[in-house]
């Protein structure tokens, strides 16, 4: 089965994922930014102890046995963090399926992260499957858990719930437009956060952002999920507008279009961060039927091989900085013509 990450998904030409995080820590062991490095290791025996238990395909794998490469790969991909990826304790594991729409990190900012994952608005969708797994883990595991706060995480922030939902929304439209100014404050104002593509201190990248509740206690998952997908629905109505504004000044919008995929497809050295700026118009023109070469599995292929780690993945071997700009129009051409 193909991975989610280069599936089409509803309303895909805004909306490109979805994802439903729940934070989940172990009673008899001290969080985090507490533990011992032996205790660290006991939550990986508790968690390997019951894998097999959770089904889903899901495998155990600890962080110590990926190489550099594989693991930035799988942060370009969103399925881990940043900040997991380094784990300068040593102490990281994931339970990861096939198509790498479940993935649950060990020993990140709580004991257990589990994350669900979709391509395009299907957050509904998700908030059922993470409450399916988390039934079953709570069978296995003994979580930590107030009475009057419900489940109890590192971070305040998260307390409640534990649940946080986010959508990755690509906006070039407003951004072109002027407008995304007013996004972010409609946003905020309806007590949601709006960050980079990496979450939390990080900045957007080719008119991409991710859209995530603030508030986890005090409120039911299913509140979280109609108040996010109230918003979203908001954000996909201004976006198509924006589209549709521009596409009134037809010659310079195409103009744009044309001149980012002409570059995308003729270049002969390309650096990642010049490609994403690229592929944001390349992506708006095929949205928009103004490139009819492409679709949206292409463009999603696009998006992903252009990534530093995800190119080494795909050619097969390491490669310096010089290389990848010059293997990278290499293997653009190919997905174009494929």
């Amino acid at each position: 089965m193909q991975n989610w990450y280069l599936q089409n998904g509803k309303d895909s030409d805004v909306v490109i994922s979805s994802r439903v995080r729940l934070a989940r820590n172990l009673e008899e062991i001290p969080f985090p930014t507490k533990y011992s490095k032996e205790q660290a290791k006991r939550v990986l025996e508790k968690v390997k102890e019951i894998a097999p238990s959770i089904g889903y395909g899901i495998k155990y794998m600890e962080l110590n046995d990926f190489d550099d490469i594989t693991k930035v790969s799988l942060v370009e991909k969103h399925v881990i963090s940043p900040e997991f990826a380094m784990n300068k304790m040593k102490t990281g594991a994931i339970l990861l399926n096939d198509e790498e729409n479940i993935c649950m990190m060990i020993n990140e900012e709580d004991h257990l992260h589990m994350q669900v994952f979709a391509s395009g608005l299907e957050l509904e969708n998700l908030k059922n499957l993470a409450i399916e797994l988390d039934e079953k883990l709570d069978k296995l595991l003994n979580y930590a858990t107030h009475e009057k706060y419900g489940y109890l995480t590192s971070c305040p922030t998260n307390v409640g719930t534990a649940m946080r939902a986010s959508v990755m929304v690509h906006l070039p439209a407003l951004t072109m437009t002027g407008n995304i100014g007013k996004i972010f404050n409609i946003v905020n104002g309806f007590g949601m956060n709006i960050r980079g593509i990496y979450g939390e201190g990080t900045q957007s990248q080719g008119e991409f952002y991710q859209i995530s509740n603030k508030q986890s206690l005090g409120i039911t998952e299913n509140d979280i999920i109609k108040n996010l997908n109230i918003i979203i629905e908001k954000v996909i109505e201004q976006e198509r507008m924006a589209r549709k504004y521009l596409a009134k000044n037809s010659i310079d919008l195409e103009d744009r279009v044309y001149r980012a995929y002409g570059t995308l497809a003729y270049a002969t050295k390309l650096s990642s961060d010049e490609c994403k700026k690229l592929l944001s118009f390349v992506k708006l023109g095929t949205d928009l039927g103004i490139i009819k070469e492409l679709n949206d599995s292409k463009i999603s292929k696009l998006y992903l091989y252009n990534q530093p780690a995800n190119l080494q993945k795909y050619v097969g071997k390491p490669l310096d900085g010089y290389e990848r700009e010059i293997k990278r129009p290499e293997v653009i051409k190919e997905i174009i013509q494929s």
